[in-house]
Protein backbone atom coordinates (compact mmCIF):
# COMPACT_ATOMS: atom_id res chain seq x y z
CA UNK A 1 0.00 0.00 0.00
CA UNK A 2 1.62 3.67 -0.26
CA UNK A 3 2.53 5.47 2.07
CA UNK A 4 0.51 8.37 1.41
CA UNK A 5 -2.52 5.53 1.92
CA UNK A 6 -1.22 3.90 5.11
CA UNK A 7 -0.60 7.84 6.87
CA UNK A 8 -4.02 8.20 6.16
CA UNK A 9 -5.79 5.29 7.29
CA UNK A 10 -3.62 5.83 10.74
CA UNK A 11 -4.62 9.51 11.30
CA UNK A 12 -7.91 8.85 11.02
CA UNK A 13 -7.94 5.95 13.24
CA UNK A 14 -5.91 8.02 15.91
CA UNK A 15 -8.48 10.63 15.33
CA UNK A 16 -11.65 8.51 16.03
CA UNK A 17 -10.58 6.99 19.12
CA UNK A 18 -9.16 10.44 20.47
CA UNK A 19 -8.07 10.26 24.17
CA UNK A 20 -8.74 6.56 24.18
CA UNK A 21 -5.24 6.23 22.65
CA UNK A 22 -1.79 7.25 22.29
CA UNK A 23 0.92 6.49 20.67
CA UNK A 24 4.85 7.13 22.24
CA UNK A 25 7.72 7.12 20.01
CA UNK A 26 10.93 6.08 20.99
CA UNK A 27 13.84 8.35 19.94
CA UNK A 28 15.65 5.75 17.36
CA UNK A 29 12.20 5.49 15.66
CA UNK A 30 11.86 6.20 11.93
CA UNK A 31 10.84 10.00 10.68
CA UNK A 32 7.33 8.21 9.13
CA UNK A 33 6.06 6.39 12.50
CA UNK A 34 7.14 9.32 14.71
CA UNK A 35 4.90 11.73 13.07
CA UNK A 36 2.12 10.05 14.79
CA UNK A 37 3.79 10.17 18.85
CA UNK A 38 1.82 11.66 21.09
CA UNK A 39 5.27 11.66 23.29
CA UNK A 40 8.51 11.27 22.38
CA UNK A 41 11.74 10.03 24.73
CA UNK A 42 13.49 7.64 26.23
CA UNK A 43 12.08 4.25 26.84
CA UNK A 44 11.63 5.29 30.52
CA UNK A 45 9.95 8.24 30.61
CA UNK A 46 7.79 7.56 28.24
CA UNK A 47 6.67 4.43 29.91
CA UNK A 48 6.14 6.99 32.90
CA UNK A 49 4.37 9.51 30.99
CA UNK A 50 2.24 7.08 29.65
CA UNK A 51 1.33 5.88 33.31
CA UNK A 52 0.73 9.60 33.75
CA UNK A 53 -2.26 9.59 31.07
CA UNK A 54 -4.90 8.17 33.17
CA UNK A 55 -7.69 8.70 30.61
CA UNK A 56 -6.01 6.76 27.97
CA UNK A 57 -7.14 3.22 27.71
CA UNK A 58 -4.59 2.16 24.74
CA UNK A 59 -0.98 2.35 24.96
CA UNK A 60 0.81 1.98 21.51
CA UNK A 61 4.15 1.84 21.84
CA UNK A 62 6.21 2.50 18.78
CA UNK A 63 9.64 0.82 20.23
CA UNK A 64 10.69 -2.23 21.34
CA UNK A 65 9.53 -5.27 23.32
CA UNK A 66 11.08 -4.17 26.79
CA UNK A 67 10.13 -0.69 26.31
CA UNK A 68 6.34 -2.01 26.54
CA UNK A 69 6.76 -4.13 29.24
CA UNK A 70 8.05 -1.18 31.24
CA UNK A 71 5.71 0.92 29.87
CA UNK A 72 2.92 -2.41 31.80
CA UNK A 73 4.76 -2.46 34.24
CA UNK A 74 3.61 1.31 35.61
CA UNK A 75 0.81 1.60 33.69
CA UNK A 76 -2.96 2.63 35.51
CA UNK A 77 -5.44 -0.05 36.04
CA UNK A 78 -7.47 -0.72 33.23
CA UNK A 79 -4.71 0.75 30.32
CA UNK A 80 -3.56 -1.66 28.06
CA UNK A 81 0.07 -1.56 26.02
CA UNK A 82 -0.11 -3.00 22.58
CA UNK A 83 3.12 -3.35 20.32
CA UNK A 84 2.51 -2.91 16.78
CA UNK A 85 5.19 -5.56 15.97
CA UNK A 86 5.56 -8.00 18.38
CA UNK A 87 9.12 -9.25 16.66
CA UNK A 88 10.49 -5.87 17.68
CA UNK A 89 12.97 -6.96 20.40
CA UNK A 90 15.92 -5.88 21.65
CA UNK A 91 19.75 -8.19 21.13
CA UNK A 92 20.82 -7.04 24.43
CA UNK A 93 17.85 -7.72 27.01
CA UNK A 94 18.50 -11.17 25.55
CA UNK A 95 21.96 -11.50 26.20
CA UNK A 96 21.04 -12.07 29.45
CA UNK A 97 18.04 -14.95 30.00
CA UNK A 98 17.04 -15.44 33.45
CA UNK A 99 18.23 -18.71 34.29
CA UNK A 100 21.70 -17.53 33.18
CA UNK A 101 21.06 -14.90 35.71
CA UNK A 102 19.97 -17.18 38.66
CA UNK A 103 23.04 -19.69 38.03
CA UNK A 104 25.27 -16.50 38.48
CA UNK A 105 23.64 -15.39 41.40
CA UNK A 106 24.16 -18.38 43.39
CA UNK A 107 27.69 -18.94 42.07
CA UNK A 108 28.69 -15.32 42.94
CA UNK A 109 26.99 -15.34 46.38
CA UNK A 110 29.02 -18.85 46.88
CA UNK A 111 32.52 -17.28 46.26
CA UNK A 112 32.04 -14.34 48.21
CA UNK A 113 33.13 -14.81 51.59
CA UNK A 114 30.60 -12.12 52.61
CA UNK A 115 27.67 -13.08 49.89
CA UNK A 116 25.44 -10.29 51.71
CA UNK A 117 27.50 -7.78 49.95
CA UNK A 118 26.21 -8.89 46.24
CA UNK A 119 23.51 -6.21 45.01
CA UNK A 120 21.99 -6.97 41.50
CA UNK A 121 21.58 -3.55 39.47
CA UNK A 122 19.76 -3.86 36.03
CA UNK A 123 20.03 -1.14 33.00
CA UNK A 124 16.10 -0.30 31.63
CA UNK A 125 16.93 -1.85 28.63
CA UNK A 126 16.20 -5.52 30.27
CA UNK A 127 13.28 -7.46 30.21
CA UNK A 128 10.79 -7.63 32.97
CA UNK A 129 11.83 -11.02 34.01
CA UNK A 130 15.15 -9.48 35.36
CA UNK A 131 14.51 -6.29 36.83
CA UNK A 132 11.95 -8.74 39.07
CA UNK A 133 15.07 -10.63 39.60
CA UNK A 134 16.87 -7.11 40.97
CA UNK A 135 13.34 -6.51 42.71
CA UNK A 136 13.13 -9.62 45.04
CA UNK A 137 17.20 -9.20 45.46
CA UNK A 138 16.89 -6.15 47.50
CA UNK A 139 18.38 -4.67 44.04
CA UNK A 140 17.68 -1.60 41.41
CA UNK A 141 16.95 -0.18 37.75
CA UNK A 142 19.11 2.37 36.29
CA UNK A 143 18.97 4.33 33.03
CA UNK A 144 22.26 5.62 31.21
CA UNK A 145 21.10 8.93 32.93
CA UNK A 146 21.14 8.14 36.11
CA UNK A 147 23.39 5.07 36.23
CA UNK A 148 26.09 7.09 38.13
CA UNK A 149 23.90 8.58 40.82
CA UNK A 150 22.36 4.99 41.25
CA UNK A 151 25.93 3.49 41.78
CA UNK A 152 27.14 6.37 43.69
CA UNK A 153 24.24 6.05 46.42
CA UNK A 154 24.71 2.46 46.60
CA UNK A 155 28.31 2.55 47.48
CA UNK A 156 27.86 5.40 49.74
CA UNK A 157 25.42 3.12 51.87
CA UNK A 158 28.18 0.35 51.58
CA UNK A 159 31.49 0.84 50.44
CA UNK A 160 32.37 -2.83 50.24
CA UNK A 161 29.38 -3.43 47.99
CA UNK A 162 29.55 -5.61 45.05
CA UNK A 163 27.50 -5.00 42.24
CA UNK A 164 26.04 -7.48 39.56
CA UNK A 165 25.63 -5.18 36.68
CA UNK A 166 23.09 -6.50 33.83
CA UNK A 167 23.26 -6.70 31.14
CA UNK A 168 25.43 -3.80 29.52
CA UNK A 169 28.86 -4.13 30.46
CA UNK A 170 29.98 -0.67 28.81
CA UNK A 171 27.23 1.47 30.73
CA UNK A 172 28.63 -0.82 33.77
CA UNK A 173 32.18 -0.31 33.10
CA UNK A 174 32.02 3.22 31.99
CA UNK A 175 30.62 4.17 35.13
CA UNK A 176 32.21 2.85 37.43
CA UNK A 177 35.29 4.31 35.96
CA UNK A 178 33.89 7.69 36.59
CA UNK A 179 33.15 7.02 39.86
CA UNK A 180 36.93 5.76 40.78
CA UNK A 181 37.01 2.03 40.42
CA UNK A 182 39.92 0.51 38.60
CA UNK A 183 39.32 -1.81 35.42
CA UNK A 184 40.64 -4.81 37.22
CA UNK A 185 37.85 -4.43 39.62
CA UNK A 186 35.32 -4.96 37.49
CA UNK A 187 36.08 -8.01 36.18
CA UNK A 188 33.32 -9.31 33.08
CA UNK A 189 30.83 -12.83 33.69
CA UNK A 190 30.96 -15.28 30.78
CA UNK A 191 27.26 -17.00 31.15
CA UNK A 192 28.67 -19.34 28.85
CA UNK A 193 31.92 -20.36 31.00
CA UNK A 194 32.28 -22.10 33.76
CA UNK A 195 31.79 -20.15 36.88
CA UNK A 196 31.87 -17.09 34.37
CA UNK A 197 35.42 -16.93 33.94
CA UNK A 198 36.41 -16.18 37.32
CA UNK A 199 37.87 -17.60 40.38
CA UNK A 200 36.39 -16.69 43.78
CA UNK A 201 39.34 -14.62 45.00
CA UNK A 202 38.69 -12.08 41.38
CA UNK A 203 35.40 -12.15 42.42
CA UNK A 204 35.88 -11.51 45.83
CA UNK A 205 37.81 -8.38 44.98
CA UNK A 206 35.29 -7.14 42.59
CA UNK A 207 33.45 -3.99 42.92
CA UNK A 208 31.36 -4.52 39.92
CA UNK A 209 30.35 -7.78 38.35
CA UNK A 210 29.76 -7.43 34.62
CA UNK A 211 27.61 -9.23 32.03
CA UNK A 212 28.81 -10.09 28.90
CA UNK A 213 26.08 -8.11 27.31
CA UNK A 214 26.26 -4.92 24.81
CA UNK A 215 24.24 -2.88 22.36
CA UNK A 216 24.97 -4.06 18.46
CA UNK A 217 24.52 -0.30 17.56
CA UNK A 218 26.75 0.93 20.02
CA UNK A 219 29.18 -1.32 19.71
CA UNK A 220 29.96 -0.46 16.33
CA UNK A 221 31.72 2.81 17.24
CA UNK A 222 35.10 3.06 17.15
CA UNK A 223 38.48 4.97 18.48
CA UNK A 224 39.65 5.23 14.65
CA UNK A 225 35.97 6.88 13.80
CA UNK A 226 37.11 9.62 16.17
CA UNK A 227 40.64 10.34 15.04
CA UNK A 228 38.99 10.29 11.02
CA UNK A 229 36.62 12.68 12.83
CA UNK A 230 39.83 15.24 14.15
CA UNK A 231 41.82 14.74 11.16
CA UNK A 232 38.94 16.38 8.92
CA UNK A 233 37.83 19.04 11.51
CA UNK A 234 40.06 19.32 14.58
CA UNK A 235 37.58 21.73 16.07
CA UNK A 236 34.96 18.80 16.12
CA UNK A 237 33.08 17.79 19.47
CA UNK A 238 32.67 14.35 19.87
CA UNK A 239 29.74 12.84 21.81
CA UNK A 240 28.73 9.41 22.62
CA UNK A 241 26.46 7.21 24.48
CA UNK A 242 28.18 5.67 27.44
CA UNK A 243 26.93 2.32 26.09
CA UNK A 244 30.04 2.95 23.51
CA UNK A 245 33.22 0.65 24.65
CA UNK A 246 35.42 1.83 27.32
CA UNK A 247 38.07 3.41 25.04
CA UNK A 248 35.83 5.22 22.85
CA UNK A 249 34.36 6.88 25.46
CA UNK A 250 37.95 7.91 26.55
CA UNK A 251 38.73 9.47 23.25
CA UNK A 252 35.33 11.37 23.36
CA UNK A 253 34.91 15.19 24.25
CA UNK A 254 31.94 14.01 25.52
CA UNK A 255 29.43 11.08 26.81
CA UNK A 256 25.69 11.35 27.45
CA UNK A 257 22.37 9.09 27.68
CA UNK A 258 19.81 10.20 24.57
CA UNK A 259 18.53 12.71 26.24
CA UNK A 260 21.71 14.12 27.54
CA UNK A 261 22.91 13.89 23.88
CA UNK A 262 19.56 15.92 22.83
CA UNK A 263 20.15 18.48 25.75
CA UNK A 264 24.32 19.16 24.66
CA UNK A 265 23.19 19.82 21.23
CA UNK A 266 20.46 22.26 22.38
CA UNK A 267 22.90 23.76 24.53
CA UNK A 268 25.43 24.00 21.38
CA UNK A 269 27.03 27.18 20.48
CA UNK A 270 26.06 28.58 17.02
CA UNK A 271 28.46 27.78 14.37
CA UNK A 272 30.16 24.53 16.14
CA UNK A 273 30.36 20.98 14.41
CA UNK A 274 29.57 17.46 15.97
CA UNK A 275 30.12 14.14 15.67
CA UNK A 276 27.75 12.14 17.49
CA UNK A 277 28.18 8.23 18.83
CA UNK A 278 24.52 6.93 18.41
CA UNK A 279 21.52 5.39 16.68
CA UNK A 280 21.18 7.01 13.17
CA UNK A 281 17.50 7.80 13.23
CA UNK A 282 18.06 10.16 16.01
CA UNK A 283 21.09 11.78 14.68
CA UNK A 284 19.53 12.70 11.62
CA UNK A 285 16.43 13.90 13.46
CA UNK A 286 18.40 16.15 15.63
CA UNK A 287 21.25 17.37 12.19
CA UNK A 288 17.81 18.72 10.71
CA UNK A 289 16.75 20.63 13.71
CA UNK A 290 20.43 22.34 14.73
CA UNK A 291 20.69 23.63 10.95
CA UNK A 292 17.96 25.66 11.79
CA UNK A 293 20.52 27.26 14.63
CA UNK A 294 23.46 26.60 12.16
CA UNK A 295 24.67 23.92 14.06
CA UNK A 296 26.15 20.72 12.54
CA UNK A 297 25.78 17.52 13.54
CA UNK A 298 26.43 14.27 11.77
CA UNK A 299 27.20 10.77 12.72
CA UNK A 300 30.17 9.26 14.29
CA UNK A 301 30.37 6.38 11.67
CA UNK A 302 30.26 6.63 8.03
CA UNK A 303 28.08 3.76 8.02
CA UNK A 304 24.39 4.16 8.92
CA UNK A 305 24.39 2.46 12.91
CA UNK A 306 20.90 1.78 12.83
CA UNK A 307 18.68 -0.11 15.28
CA UNK A 308 17.31 -2.70 13.57
CA UNK A 309 14.51 -4.44 15.53
CA UNK A 310 13.63 -0.62 16.45
CA UNK A 311 13.49 -0.51 12.47
CA UNK A 312 10.91 -3.64 12.48
CA UNK A 313 8.06 -1.06 13.35
CA UNK A 314 6.86 0.72 10.53
CA UNK A 315 3.82 2.48 8.83
CA UNK A 316 1.58 -0.68 7.78
CA UNK A 317 2.56 -2.38 11.02
CA UNK A 318 1.32 0.49 13.23
CA UNK A 319 -1.57 0.95 10.31
CA UNK A 320 -3.14 -2.87 10.90
CA UNK A 321 -2.65 -2.65 14.74
CA UNK A 322 -4.26 0.84 14.82
CA UNK A 323 -7.16 -0.75 12.60
CA UNK A 324 -7.20 -3.70 14.24
CA UNK A 325 -7.80 -1.81 17.68
CA UNK A 326 -10.90 0.51 15.84
CA UNK A 327 -12.14 -3.16 15.29
CA UNK A 328 -12.01 -4.49 18.88
CA UNK A 329 -13.53 -1.02 20.15
CA UNK A 330 -16.46 -1.47 18.54
CA UNK A 331 -17.10 -5.18 18.90
CA UNK A 332 -15.04 -6.29 22.00
CA UNK A 333 -16.80 -9.57 22.23
CA UNK A 334 -15.99 -10.35 18.59
CA UNK A 335 -12.40 -9.42 17.65
CA UNK A 336 -9.72 -9.94 19.69
CA UNK A 337 -6.86 -7.30 21.25
CA UNK A 338 -3.85 -7.40 18.92
CA UNK A 339 -0.25 -7.53 19.73
CA UNK A 340 -0.83 -6.48 24.09
CA UNK A 341 1.81 -6.84 25.74
CA UNK A 342 0.74 -7.89 29.59
CA UNK A 343 3.62 -8.32 32.43
CA UNK A 344 2.14 -11.06 34.83
CA UNK A 345 1.50 -9.52 38.41
CA UNK A 346 3.89 -11.57 40.28
CA UNK A 347 6.53 -10.45 37.87
CA UNK A 348 5.12 -6.97 37.87
CA UNK A 349 5.55 -5.98 41.35
CA UNK A 350 8.87 -7.33 41.96
CA UNK A 351 9.92 -5.43 38.61
CA UNK A 352 7.71 -2.19 39.79
CA UNK A 353 10.26 -2.36 43.61
CA UNK A 354 13.05 -2.47 41.80
CA UNK A 355 12.24 0.78 39.14
CA UNK A 356 10.65 2.69 42.21
CA UNK A 357 14.04 2.46 44.09
CA UNK A 358 15.73 3.89 41.09
CA UNK A 359 13.15 6.51 41.49
CA UNK A 360 13.66 7.09 45.41
CA UNK A 361 17.59 7.34 44.50
CA UNK A 362 17.08 9.93 41.80
CA UNK A 363 14.71 11.17 39.54
CA UNK A 364 16.15 13.60 37.39
CA UNK A 365 19.20 12.62 34.72
CA UNK A 366 22.59 13.19 34.73
CA UNK A 367 24.23 16.21 32.76
CA UNK A 368 26.70 15.06 29.96
CA UNK A 369 30.20 14.28 31.08
CA UNK A 370 32.83 16.21 29.60
CA UNK A 371 36.24 14.70 29.35
CA UNK A 372 39.01 17.05 30.03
Amino acid sequence: MPAEALVERIARVKARLADRLIILGHHYQRDEVIRFADFTGDSLKLARTAAAQRQAEFIVFCGVHFMAESADILAGPGQKVLLPDLSAGCSMADMAAPEQVEACWRTLQGMLRQPERLVPVTYVNSSATIKAFCGRHDGLCCTSGNARAVLESIWRRNPRAVLLFLPDQHLGRNTGYVLGRPLDAMPLWDPYQSDGGLSPERADRAALVLWDGFCSVHQEFTVEQIQRARAADPAVQVIVHPECRFEVVQEANHVGSTEGIIRALEAAPTGSRWAVGTEINLVQRLARRMAQRHVQVASLSNCPCLCETMYRIDLPHLAWLLESLERHCREPARTPLMNRVVVDEPTKQDARRALEKMLELTDAPASPTAHP
